[in-house]
């Protein structure tokens, strides 16, 4: 027992569960000669609940969290007296009544224009008159209000639109006539910068992944070595004893989908989960969609592993690796440009893992699991994983239309020598930072680096090969100008990142 679990005790020990059920100390049996009556009024808030907590339900907890008469209970006591000196005989002793705290029924007012609207049908202050005194209930009036006050019986009359209940249900749910609603129905729809779950879920599926659905409770294992989380949110009641915690990530539940694939001799596995994740966080209020202190944001969350394909004659198996899943998650938020920068997370990999940002902002990571926990969880291969923010996920930028150019573009290719820690973003920043506005577009599609270095690659450096297309909306380009802009290109990257012109 704790504190929200009322007692009736004495100086040495708890004798009942105040509103719910008696002790052995105080039970009757053939050989009782004193019987001590004793009644009391119990909060519905102070006993809902309490007994589910102890597995078992009463005929007292079940009256005293619906709501009992705090009025009655000398009259109660008195009747329980009286049976008991006519079944069993004896004498009665005096009777102790203490009142503290009790339930205030405050008076409500009714307006009869008000209870027409509700009601849907016309109904006068003699009508609603009428009824309360069908109901026993004490009432004022002035023009067009009727004020009740409730007995102390009724614990279900709060407000106006209680009495206004009442009114209709003496009245006759029959006597409501059929009206058609006077409110044009008008279809709302749904703003464009915005897909909807149901969207994601086919724009996932259309890269071969397929939908899986967990438990929201998984076992302490995936959530101390996957999400690194030391303290999650423990289950008072779990169904099984290893789900016993809230998962604070969707990676846990994923791989265990896939060891249960593998288990089948599955050749090829690619899933997704769309669910709640739950997180402690302090800055949390209570409220009707949320508890204080739990943070229960949406994710998305996916896996891969096996072939990039399904079997076939066209082309060479391949292991899927982190740039197919990049891949796939570039193509949830295409148009948008997302920029992979290299993270470490508890659950992937050091070397092949990034944080996922949009605008700047982080927004989830990707990355392969970490080796060590492929062999915990006895995987032959490494899965490639990826987790986002689902609210991320499905804004979309809006498409704007772009006529065709009349210019025709201009094509040229240039490989650059550079270190092997300069990434691919920084050389497609670089590159559109060239002045003159010629540069269209700019795509990698060689990396060259010799198993021994040579005169022209030395140790530590690699070549990078990019196609650049420019182009003037306006005029056509000639020799002088193209020249202009490539020498500005390369100026650029030899500043910036120490590149060489390969000849």
């Amino acid at each position: 027992m704790d504190e929200q679990v009322g007692v009736i005790a004495d100086s040495r020990q708890v004798e009942s569960l105040a509103g719910i059920m008696g002790g052995d100390a105080t039970a009757v049996s053939d050989d009782t000669k004193n019987v001590y009556v004793e009644a009391a009024f119990w909060w519905p808030k102070a006993v809902a609940g309490r007994s589910r907590r102890y597995n078992f339900s009463t005929d007292a907890g079940h009256r005293f969290e619906r709501g009992v008469d705090p009025a009655q209970t000398v009259e109660h006591i008195e009747r329980i007296t009286q049976l008991i000196l006519e079944i069993c005989g004896g004498e009665a002793g005096p009777m102790d009544d203490h009142v503290v705290a009790m339930p205030e029924r405050k008076p409500v007012a009714l307006r009869v224009e008000r209870a027409a609207k509700v009601i849907g049908m016309p109904v006068t202050q003699a009508d609603c008159a009428g009824v309360f005194k069908r109901l026993g209930l004490e009432f004022s009036e002035t023009a067009g209000v009727i004020t009740v006050t409730p007995p102390s019986w009724r614990f279900d009359i709060q407000i106006e639109e209680d009495l206004i209940e009442e009114v209709i249900r003496v009245l006759g749910y029959p006597k409501l006539p059929a009206t058609p609603p006077l409110a044009p129905v008008v279809g709302k729809v749904r703003s464009e910068s915005r897909r909807s779950v149901h969207a994601l879920r086919h724009a996932l599926a259309a890269r071969d992944y397929f939908e899986t659905i967990n438990f929201s409770f998984v076992e302490e294992r995936w959530e101390r070595e996957l999400a690194g989380n030391d303290k999650p949110i423990q289950l008072l009641n779990p169904i099984a004893a290893p789900l016993a915690v809230m998962r604070s990530s969707l990676l846990g539940s994923l791989v265990n989908v896939l060891r249960y694939n593998l288990t089948r001799k599955a050749p090829r596995v690619r899933v997704f989960e769309i669910g709640r994740v739950f997180l402690r966080d302090a800055s949390v209020q209570e409220s009707d969609s949320s508890i204080a202190g739990v943070d229960q944001p949406m994710r998305v969350a996916g896996l891969a592993w096996g072939p990039v394909d399904q079997q076939q004659w066209g082309a060479k198996e391949r292991q899927v690796d982190f740039f197919d899943v990049k891949g796939d998650v570039e193509a949830l938020f295409a148009p948008r440009q997302l920029r992979f920068v290299a993270a470490e997370h508890p659950a992937l990999h050091p070397g092949r893992s990034a944080r996922v940002e949009l605008d700047g902002v982080e927004i989830g990571v990707i990355g392969e699991l970490h080796p060590k926990w492929r062999q915990g969880y006895e995987l032959p291969s490494a899965p490639v994983v990826f987790e986002l923010a689902l609210d991320a996920a499905m804004a979309r930028t809006l498409p704007k239309g772009q006529g065709v150019a009349r210019q025709q573009a201009v094509l040229r290719d240039i490989a650059v020598i550079v270190g092997e820690k300069v990434t691919h973003e920084s050389l497609m920043a670089t590159i559109a930072k060239a002045q003159g506005g010629l540069i269209r577009s700019a795509k990698l599609f060689d990396v060259f680096k010799p198993a021994q270095p040579t005169a022209e690659l030395q140790a530590g450096e690699r070549s990078l090969a990019v196609r650049l297309e420019l182009l003037d909306e306006e005029a056509t380009l000639t020799d002088e100008r193209i020249e202009e802009a490539m020498a500005a290109v390369i100026a650029l990257l030899a500043a910036e990142l120490g590149a060489k012109l390969r000849g």
